[in-house]
């Protein structure tokens, strides 16, 4: 088999129900559907069973998150490309054979990703992924097309191919070898930015992760834990931090993380006045867990450190996200200055 499309579900038969037809309708030939379920307590398997026998069935006895559930799942799936995909996306004629096409021509390409628009206002980019994930000088993630919350709509102008620093989980395509390569995702982040850890360890091995928009997607987003849970918000954080800890190996770092945890702090504040004390504990709740964990997260760094040559930095904005978008007024992606952005790895400079 080619390509594995893979649909990790968690309870998710109403999503299921309204998305998975038009995933099984533009499969390709070369192509097969997989829902690996992530042990359900609802009547999705049932559904799955009746309504949509040809798709194949991995069945898993707990819920280990989205890092995990995938990391198990595909333990059991042969095929070139793993094409993973939340359970709440509605795709589009030739959307997989644009991604694989792609990969094919391009060898040293690890991961694609789509154009990512939102399923309810069709003309705007999605928060997940956007146009293509990128990361700034602190760690925080950000897309073309999406700063912070705000997304943009999309008149064509990030309709080019580039290459970028992470691709989204909630659709993208990977290179099976890689993805085994680099140890699949950290099951330790449970749920949320473990893509970007993913791209960031594979990206200081040297590889290459790009945005193609000629193909496009509509996920409904928010489909498992809504923005407005407290709980989202601390594992945005926590694993934020993770991250950058785990990964960030350019020189400076340990200022750099002390800067990045003013700023969370400052962003602890915005969350209180706008969303509740629920909201500014889960920051603190996330902090704290970092400073509980920190021999761990040393360990791990070290260990991801031995295995970094040449990495890639292109996608990193050598600016401060924060300031530019809420001081600076720099709202949209093309508003951040361009020569801000790496286009070159570390072994080019060298070079």
């Amino acid at each position: 088999m080619k390509t594995a499309v893979v649909i990790l579900n968690y309870n998710g038969e109403r999503h299921l129900k309204a998305f998975l037809p038009s995933v099984v309708k533009h499969c390709p030939p070369d192509a097969a559907v997989i829902v690996a379920d992530n042990a359900s307590v609802d009547t999705s398997l049932s559904y799955l069973r009746k309504n949509h026998p040809q798709v194949r069935r991995i069945e898993m006895q707990e819920n280990t998150g989205f890092a995990g559930g995938y990391n198990a799942a595909l333990k059991e799936v042969d095929a070139e490309y793993y094409a993973l995909v939340n359970s709440d996306v509605e795709v589009t004629e030739g959307w997989l054979t644009t991604l694989t096409d792609y990969l094919d021509k391009h060898p040293d390409t690890s991961a694609v990703q789509p154009k990512i628009k939102a399923f309810r206002l069709q003309d705007h980019f999605e928060y997940a992924g956007a146009a293509g994930g990128f990361i700034d000088d602190l760690g925080f993630p950000f897309c073309r097309g999406r700063m912070f919350d705000r997304c943009e709509r999309d008149t064509g102008q990030h309709d080019d191919p580039r290459e970028v620093f992470w691709t989204t989980g909630a659709c993208m395509v990977i290179r099976a070898k890689a993805f085994r390569e680099a140890g699949g995702f950290d099951p330790d982040l449970f749920a949320h930015m473990e893509e970007i850890d993913l791209c960031w360890r594979l990206k200081n091995k040297g590889a290459k992760f790009f945005c193609i928009p000629q193909a496009e997607v509509f996920p409904l987003g928010g489909g498992t834990l809504s923005s407005q849970n407290p709980r989202k918000t601390y594992l945005n954080f926590r694993n934020n931090l993770i991250v950058m800890i785990k990964n960030d190996y350019r020189g400076g770092f340990f200022r750099r993380l002390l800067l990045r945890m003013v700023f969370d702090g400052g962003g602890a504040l915005h969350l209180l006045l706008r969303k509740g004390f629920g909201h500014f504990g889960a920051v603190v709740r996330a902090h704290l867990y970092i400073y509980a964990h920190l021999n761990t997260l040393r360990a791990k760094r070290k260990t991801a450190k031995t295995a970094a040559a040449f990495p890639n930095l292109t996608g990193l904005y050598r600016g401060r996200i924060v300031t530019d978008y809420f001081f600076r007024k720099k709202r949209v992606f093309d508003a951040l200055p361009s020569e801000r952005f790496v286009r070159e790895t570390l072994n080019d400079r060298a070079r």
